[in-house]
């Protein structure tokens, strides 16, 4: 008798300022290939994390691999979108020959500095960042004005494509409900941290094959050269079309390299 195969986990960990629904279009595609998706939030991004929670990059690693344990997930292929790439990221040095392949989607881990070209370089907002960082700023001027804060962000990061209108709505409310501002600002406010944590993978490199996806109008090949600082097995893909979002806004494209992706460096197991 054959054993059945055991589809492989592959952890899904959006960014700021999206939601689950940032893997809408890749999730049909996973179950289609084989795989078992595990879309996972982080604390603080579109829900109100608990006091506290460290927003520290490297402790939101650690909180995730809790997480993986408590699931009974030890081997696994993550992928991750902004924020969560770079807890991706950690996560992978962290577990080795655990996880089969990371996937990076639109990130530059914090302190790794790399050039972002044109037209990525004229598009990509870097307003939010600094606006971010600053205690209290934010606390005081987006409440009531949340549609024009997060809406400037996404359509400014989206690019010439842009992202479809109740897609937009989606995040803003999310974004919008009591508490999750002041629950995201910490993923700012940790960068001295964060920049250690990520320059010690210089020393501590990521072992893991990583497919580094840019888009075209925002971090583009920035992602790969940012990943190759840290990262020994790096895969650059360019979507030709796409901001920050290439999951979303080339979703056939990009889905299939990631699926390809994963095929090549998860070859198929039996159950035992």
């Amino acid at each position: 008798m054959t054993a059945t195969p055991t589809p492989l986990p592959v952890v899904l960990i959006h960014g700021w300022p999206v939601t689950e629904r940032h893997w809408r279009d890749l999730l049909p595609l996973l179950d289609k290939a084989g795989f078992e998706a595990v879309p996972i939030t982080l604390p603080g991004l579109g829900v109100v994390s608990e006091q506290s929670q460290s927003l520290r990059k490297a402790d939101l690693a650690r909180w995730l691999s809790d997480e993986l344990d408590r699931r009974g997930i030890t081997r696994c292929a993550l992928i991750g979108h902004d924020w969560g790439a770079t807890v991706a990221a950690l996560l992978a040095a962290e577990r080795g020959s655990a996880v089969t392949a990371l996937i990076v989607e639109e990130e530059i881990l914090p302190g790794i500095n790399v050039e972002l070209f044109a037209p990525g370089v004229d598009c990509y907002p870097t307003w939010h960042g600094p606006f971010n960082r600053v205690p209290g700023l934010a606390e005081q001027l987006v409440p009531g004005r949340e549609p024009a804060y997060y809406g400037a962000f996404l359509e400014q990061s989206a690019g010439p494509a842009g992202l479809e209108a109740h897609t937009m709505r989606a995040y803003i409310d999310a974004y919008s409900a009591p508490g999750v501002l002041e629950a995201a600002l910490g993923y700012y406010r940790s960068r001295s941290e964060d920049i250690r944590d990520a320059r010690a993978l210089a020393t501590n490199p990521v072992l893991t094959p990583v497919l580094a996806i840019g888009g075209r109008f925002a971090m583009g090949a920035a992602v790969a050269d940012g990943m190759r600082g840290v990262a020994a097995d790096v895969t650059r893909f360019i979507a030709e079309k796409s901001g920050h979002y290439p999951l979303e806004q080339e979703p056939e494209l990009v889905g299939g390299a990631v699926v390809q992706f994963l095929h090549q460096h998860n070859p198929p197991t039996a159950a035992p």
